[in-house]
Parts: C-alpha cells; structure tokens; sequence
C-alpha cells in the first residue's frame, strides 16, 4: 500500500529477485516518461522504494502523483 510520508506517496516492492525488481523499474520508467512525470526511486537487490510527489506544485502529493501510483500498483497488484 502507497502512505503518505513527508510530503510524498511511497511504497516499497519486493520482488524474488534482483531481475524482477529491475524489470519493474523498466515498466515504471516507461510510465514515468509517457506521464512526463519522475520518480524518486531506491533499488536494492530485490527491493524497490518509489517515492513520488509533485516538484512544480512545491513538492507535495498532488493527482498526477496518486495516478501515476495507481498505474504502478497496477504492474504487480493483480
């Protein structure tokens, strides 16, 4: 589940794998670019953290940031 932290939504995956966790990240770039909308991202060996908040709003949670989530959650929430 995505929480509200500091002024962003985040939520950390976990995956079986270093491959998987860095194929997850190849799909979210790809809905990143086509949302023109970047996230923050930490990788470690099978663990993805994604943060995501809005820089051209100040640096908060806005609808650009909860729909881009939503597409995330969507890639591994089935």
């Amino acid at each position: 589940m995505w929480k509200v932290e500091k002024n962003a939504l985040i939520r950390t995956f976990e995956f079986k794998n270093f491959i998987e966790a860095f194929g997850f990240m190849a799909q979210v770039a790809l809905l990143a670019e086509k949302a023109n909308h970047h996230p923050w991202w930490c990788n470690s060996y099978n663990k993805v953290e994604i943060k995501l908040n809005t820089h051209d709003a100040g640096d908060v949670v806005t609808e650009k940031d909860h729909k881009l989530a939503t597409q995330i959650s969507k890639l591994v929430d089935k």
